[in-house]
């Protein structure tokens, strides 16, 4: 796509093309591996026009973490708006137990799932988890470890978890994006440890994230 050509999309909508394309590249090369060169072409803009709109690399992957933290919280805010409309309803299944209270089993199930489907956003979750081990960054470590922290505020202060449950729920996400980041889905079926350990974290939503990994398998 030429400039003159997307001068004509409104500045948001351009926005967002180059996010999503930009999150996929950090999300297969990681943020060292990506270019804006890479990026641009993804989008179909030309790599002069990305950095006039973000001014670097850097820029661009903070506007990415932004995106991906935004995405997530109002993934786990509308969970925990349905389930408190709902009445807050307990836990039904055992297998998701989260502390000692079967509510926070019910909404922790119910943000689990939420979390997995944003899966589907091809990059996201591997854009958070490199985003989360660059905390020597000024501007990407001090974005994420807020990021990080308002999720935490959001398990305590909305959804009611203590700290214990907090911890086991983000521990669990972070089990999620290493499993993702490591490919280990490319052994499921061949490798019993690597079945067995696949099964148990993704559990009902196995399916989309094998579909989703293979798709990107074959893009690669």
């Amino acid at each position: 796509m030429t400039d003159k050509i997307s001068e004509r999309i409104p500045s948001a909508e351009r926005r967002e093309q180059i996010l999503e394309a930009a999150s996929r590249v950090f999300g297969e090369r990681g943020y060292f591996g990506a270019t804006t060169d890479q990026i641009a072409k993804a989008a179909g803009i030309s790599q002069p026009y990305v950095v006039r709109m973000f001014g670097g690399k850097e820029n661009l992957f903070v506007g990415v973490l932004t995106r991906s933290l935004d995405r997530l919280l109002v993934a786990f805010t509308d969970t925990i708006a349905q389930w408190k409309a709902e009445g807050s309803p307990a836990a039904t299944d055992p297998g998701y137990p989260v502390g000692k209270n079967p509510e926070h089993g019910e909404i922790g199930r119910r943000l689990g799932l939420a979390y997995v489907n944003l899966i589907e956003d091809r990059g996201l979750l591997l854009s958070l988890m490199q985003a989360f081990s660059m905390g020597q960054d000024p501007s990407i470590g001090a974005k994420a470890r807020g990021g990080f922290l308002t999720i935490y505020r959001l398990l305590r202060e909305e959804a009611g978890f203590d700290p214990e449950e907090a911890r086991g729920f983000l521990a669990e996400g972070m089990l999620l994006n290493t499993l993702l980041g490591l490919r280990l889905t490319d052994d499921y079926g061949k490798d019993d440890a690597a079945t067995e350990l696949i099964e148990c974290t993704f559990r009902t939503k196995l399916q989309l994230v094998l579909e989703v990994q293979g798709d990107e398998g074959e893009r690669a």
